[in-house]
């Protein structure tokens, strides 16, 4: 019966996790924060990364080109959201300089999200004009077979802590993917085929801010999760991403 409970209150908390994006101005440039346990992340390493901000510079979601003209976060990031309030800020590690800002044209999210269970938590943003590719700014190749356990690498500008500041620096977080049976004994049903979790241990995972951003293999840096639910940040269950590809059709349909 207690595991019952439990059950559902770890449910009824990932129901609301989605109001994740804030705007908020807070950046820590001088302490030494980490993705919740993560490092600073190398620069130019992963060029394929984005800043989702405000009209006002807020950072309040990451996201991943796909090509010239698409970037990929989860739909809870833009619901809500205008082109006019949407930008992308492509080619730096840090949220205070650099880069290369580019406006929104069109916001498209799954037909189906549902923001109750958390399904088809997927989205794309057009942009206004091409993404220039550099040596810091290129696109991602998209997973397009289903991943079981294997080593994975979380990057984002996540806070640390539920409720800090968001790091200056882009974070990264050596984690690894369980299976799906495994994922499904703390979420149970919550957790459907078309989502990935990743779980090391208390202390490390995703937080607010990192929504949206990219899951990607060890091995081949394939693009294999979008950020999108957790219980709070690290507290040692499983964070679920949306799985790449089982959304791959919707994904080549909505860019063609």
């Amino acid at each position: 019966m207690f595991k019952f409970v439990a059950l559902l209150g770890l449910v009824a908390l990932a129901a609301a996790l989605p109001t994740f994006p804030t705007e908020d101005n807070r950046i820590d440039v001088n302490g030494d924060w980490r993705v919740v346990g993560g490092s600073n992340a190398p620069d130019g390493a992963y060029p394929f990364i984005v800043s989702l901000r405000s009209a006002a510079n807020s950072h309040f979601c990451g996201g991943s080109i796909v090509n010239a003209n698409y970037v990929l976060t989860a739909a809870h990031c833009i619901v809500g959201r205008t082109t006019a309030n949407t930008q992308v800020i492509a080619g730096t590690n840090t949220l205070n300089a650099g880069g290369v800002t580019i406006g929104s044209s069109s916001l498209i999210t799954h037909a189906n999200y549902n923001s109750a269970t958390i399904q088809n938590d997927i989205a794309l943003i057009r942009v206004a004009s091409p993404i220039q590719f550099t040596n810091v700014i290129s696109s991602i190749t998209l997973n397009t077979a289903d991943v079981g356990a294997a080593d994975s690498i979380l990057i984002g500008w996540g806070r640390t802590v539920t409720g800090g500041p968001l790091p200056n620096s882009l974070q990264r977080l050596d984690t690894r993917t369980i299976t799906h049976a495994q994922c499904q004994q703390t979420w149970g049903n919550q957790v459907q085929p078309n989502q990935i979790c990743a779980l090391t241990v208390a202390g490390e995972g995703a937080c607010n801010g990192d929504s949206g951003g990219p899951l990607i293999l060890t091995s081949s840096r394939v693009h294999i999760g979008i950020v999108s639910f957790g219980v709070a940040c690290a507290q040692g269950f499983p964070d679920v991403y949306t799985r790449t590809s089982a959304f791959s059709s919707w994904i080549q349909s909505n860019m063609s």
